[in-house]
């Protein structure tokens, strides 16, 4: 399938320390992934749902203690700790290699080892990388398959002489709790993964790749890999504008991603594509704008909340060729159900475990069905809403770059940086408040800079500074920043913007300020949308011009606490725990602070 000795070489090693019984290279072809879906429907590795009402749908179920993401669990392995900053666990790579290979040493004995390329991004495009993962799990690769660029086209970017391959190493051993490691050496572009079979650590293209090891690149040659979403903006004249936006968890992205406009947009011509839900990787172009692509192929998304109402293009992406992780079973008819998909739990349920319920009774006694984290891994082509430069090698043009976050108070529902910098700070200070559901103490601030905490590869200070020298490398070609707010509350705790599809508004604005169509009120924050300027056509009732000033309202003394916030969280976070913090960003939170007071 390769010439290429560096893959070669690299993947003998790996097989001589794992010591699997058999060594299969995927190809990517259907006839291959049909005969290794038949294989893991026959061992019960997955179950085949109703091919009738869900066409090429699988089911997989992980182990209790193998749900979700382990952050403490995951490592930035570089040669200096400080290299790893303030927001990752460290280890030295050499003590890391030396725990870690005894664990791998013939752990694929009575397995098959799969060898996976894959290309993250376009194949040919010259801004996607190409990895190899090598798994014992037939999970990973149907899923590696929906999710990536996946088979022997990926090595057509890498070439017969190139080393610049991602290494991933994966085995689900004895999915060991206490043995759990997610570990990344960027220095030497490896991944290994051991001891879990839950996709957000073993599908290692996803977060450890496309965000940690990419991260780590774009740092060292010159472009950024991001947490956040690309959407299009088709308007009525037929102009398309780019947006990315990165957002903490809980805070709506991909439902904005998958944005489908208001009636009154519609009826002028509006459309809405999606470009990516969760990752984009941007480069500057020969025209010295920001280019993203999504280096992705598929949608790893979060069951439990999706539904006809939140969010009915994510749904329509689940009804074919998708894989279904701990959500619930309806055994009358073999298709799946989670919580919020609608209100009627099925009485003959399998829960995510694998127990049979009563579904009706079972959610009235307050238990789920399906896993919170449960998810679905489903074809980006499936997306009604795709935008046809989803393939486009040289990605798309980004005109605006936005931040959210979770504040009840502080923070307006938009407003705009003043420049590249002050937009870099805006992004730094992404922060949300927990609900009571989250943690049982609620309003406790949660600091997640560019929604990019757990993801950041390097130094979160170098982050910073990488992000201010790449706006030096803009110019004025430099995407415009904004920050946006769905979740400001009244007095009596409830949300005073609709949201959905009526944000939709606010991106109206930020394109029109992008576009320079547009004034603005200039406030010791940034430029916040002018009197009327904010289209409320259809929604007056609800957002009426006293709605709309607490919804645009600047409050200086939550802002004089923000600022003290933020200076604690520079020193006590950053700083003291040698995060080397630029001092671009101090100089910018000292001149929000000197015009909050003026």
């Amino acid at each position: 399938m390769t010439k290429n000795p560096n893959v070669l070489k690299w993947v003998d090693e790996m097989i001589a320390l794992t010591k699997p019984d058999k060594v299969v290279w995927i190809d990517g072809s259907e006839k291959q992934l049909d005969e290794l879906r038949a294989e893991a429907i026959s061992t019960g590795e997955m179950i085949e749902l109703n091919q009738e009402k869900l066409p090429g749908c699988l089911y997989h179920r992980t182990q209790p203690n193998d749900v979700a993401r382990v952050e403490d669990r995951t490592f930035i392995c570089s040669k200096k700790r400080e290299d790893a900053g303030p927001t990752n666990y460290w280890c030295d790579p050499a003590e890391m290699y030396a725990k870690l290979t005894p664990m791998y040493d013939g752990v694929m004995k009575g397995r098959t080892m799969y060898v996976i390329p894959y290309s993250m991004g376009p194949i040919g495009s010259p801004l996607a990388k190409v990895g190899v993962e090598l798994t014992d799990s037939i999970y990973v690769v149907l899923n590696m398959a929906i999710m990536t660029r996946m088979g022997a086209d990926a090595f057509k970017n890498l070439g017969d002489e190139s080393n610049d391959f991602v290494r991933g190493l994966h085995s689900k051993a004895n999915v060991d709790p206490e043995n759990r490691y997610i570990v990344h050496f960027p220095e030497d572009n490896t991944i290994w993964s051991i001891n879990s079979a839950y996709g957000g650590n073993v599908l290692l293209g996803k977060k450890c790749f496309a965000l940690r090891i990419a991260s780590y690149q774009g740092w060292k040659e010159g472009w950024m890999a991001e947490h956040m979403l690309i959407l299009g903006v088709k308007k009525p004249d037929g102009e398309v504008k780019y947006i990315t936006a990165a957002f903490p968890s809980a805070c709506g992205k991909t439902n904005l991603a998958m944005l489908i406009p208001p009636e009154g947009y519609k009826k002028d011509g509006y459309e809405v594509f999606t470009v990516g839900d969760d990752i984009a990787w941007m480069k500057q172009g020969e025209d010295g704008r920001l280019y993203a692509i999504n280096p992705e192929n598929g949608f790893f998304g979060v069951a439990p909340g999706t539904n006809e109402k939140s969010n009915p293009n994510a749904l329509e992406c689940t009804k074919k060729g998708t894989i279904f992780t701990n959500v619930a079973i309806n055994n009358d008819d073999m298709t799946v159900w989670w919580e919020k998909l609608d209100k009627n739990p099925p009485v003959n349920a399998t829960e995510w475990k694998g127990a049979k319920v009563n579904g009706v009774e079972y959610t009235a006694e307050g238990n789920n069905l399906a896993h919170p984290n449960s998810r679905f891994t489903a074809p980006a082509v499936n997306c009604p809403c795709i935008s046809p430069e989803f393939n486009n090698p040289q990605g798309v043009p980004i005109s605006a770059i936005i931040f959210g976050g979770r504040r009840a108070s502080t923070t307006p529902l938009v407003y705009q940086s003043f420049d590249w910098n002050h937009g870099t700070y805006i992004g730094s200070a992404v922060s949300s408040e927990t609900t009571a559901a989250a943690t049982g103490a609620v309003g406790v601030l949660r600091h997640d800079p560019m929604a990019m905490k757990p993801f950041i590869g390097y130094n979160v200070g170098d982050y910073w500074a990488h992000w201010i020298e790449m706006g030096k490398k803009l110019g004025d070609k430099a995407p415009k920043i904004f920050n946006v707010n769905w979740f400001k509350q009244d007095e009596d705790g409830n949300f005073i913007w609709p949201g959905f599809g009526d944000n939709m508004r606010v991106l109206d604005w930020i394109i029109k300020r992008c576009e320079g169509t547009i004034d603005a009120e200039e406030t010791a924050i940034g430029y916040l949308p002018k009197k009327g300027d904010i289209n409320v056509e259809g929604i007056e009732d609800e957002v009426t011009p006293a709605v709309m000033d607490k919804l645009l309202a600047v409050d200086k003394d939550l802002w004089t606490k923000e600022v003290a916030e933020m200076r604690r969280y520079y020193k006590e976070e950053i700083a003291d725990k040698g995060g080397r913090l630029p001092a671009a960003l101090t100089a910018q939170l000292d001149a929000l602070e000197a015009r909050i007071n003026k």
